[in-house]
């Protein structure tokens, strides 16, 4: 598949990760010359130094993995990380206030940081699907879409489920074809990456990301 490496926000967000795996992760993407790494907040200055003069964007995730941090402190987050050179924004909602039918602040806390990140950055929303119902799922996307977010994204990979095609394709669905949707959770081979492509993703958030590429037949 060409133009593979585009799709992939080459990701990293384990708690223990250390300075050298931050350092195989940025060596790895400008070799693969992947979309983004996605890192925890504290290594955006790190990555942003560290791929200056590349094509590689600079991702990390707000209000990670629970969304149950304010608004004010994710809004804080997200501009701080801006400061530091990040240029996407993975934020995850606040999911007890979606299942509560909370809908307005759920929207309001999204729009918080879509307006935090301006025009510096693209905001992704992680809508976090393996918590949710069908109908939450669409009311998620609907309120992430109403919020002029970027993207809506499946999963922080942290609440025992992932991306699924189906989950995918219902996201698409939702938000018809203006808005990017991330596939992320548990994409760990070529077979996987090519049904969320077909199923509707736009960008795939994997820590796989080279072993995918190698099956893709790239290992330059």
């Amino acid at each position: 598949m060409e133009d593979l490496a585009s799709y992939i926000d080459h990701t990293l967000l384990k708690p223990d990760a250390t300075k050298e795996q931050v350092d195989q992760l940025i060596k790895e993407a400008k070799q693969y010359k992947f979309a983004s790494v996605c890192v925890n907040p504290y290594w955006v200055p790190y990555c942003a130094k560290g791929l200056k003069g590349s094509d590689v964007r600079v991702c990390t995730v707000i209000g990670f993995p629970l969304g149950a941090n304010t608004t004010a402190t994710k809004v804080y987050e997200s501009k701080k990380a801006i400061a530091d050179g990040a240029t996407e924004i993975d934020m995850v909602i606040n999911i007890g206030e979606l299942k509560s039918g909370n809908f307005e602040l759920v929207r309001e806390d999204i729009a918080a940081v879509v307006e935090a990140a301006g025009e510096s950055a693209w905001t992704k929303v992680i809508i976090e699907t393996s918590l949710l119902t069908h109908e939450e799922k669409v009311s998620a996307c609907v309120l992430a879409k109403e919020a002029q977010a970027d993207f809506v994204k499946t999963s922080t990979g942290f609440s025992g489920g992932g991306a699924t095609m189906e989950d995918i394709r219902l996201m698409r669905k939702t938000v018809g074809e203006d808005m990017g949707v991330k596939a992320s959770g548990g994409v760990r081979d070529l077979q996987t990456v090519k049904g969320m492509i077909a199923s509707g993703a736009t960008r795939i958030g994997a820590s796989a990301g080279v072993a995918i590429m190698k099956e893709n037949g790239e290992n330059e």
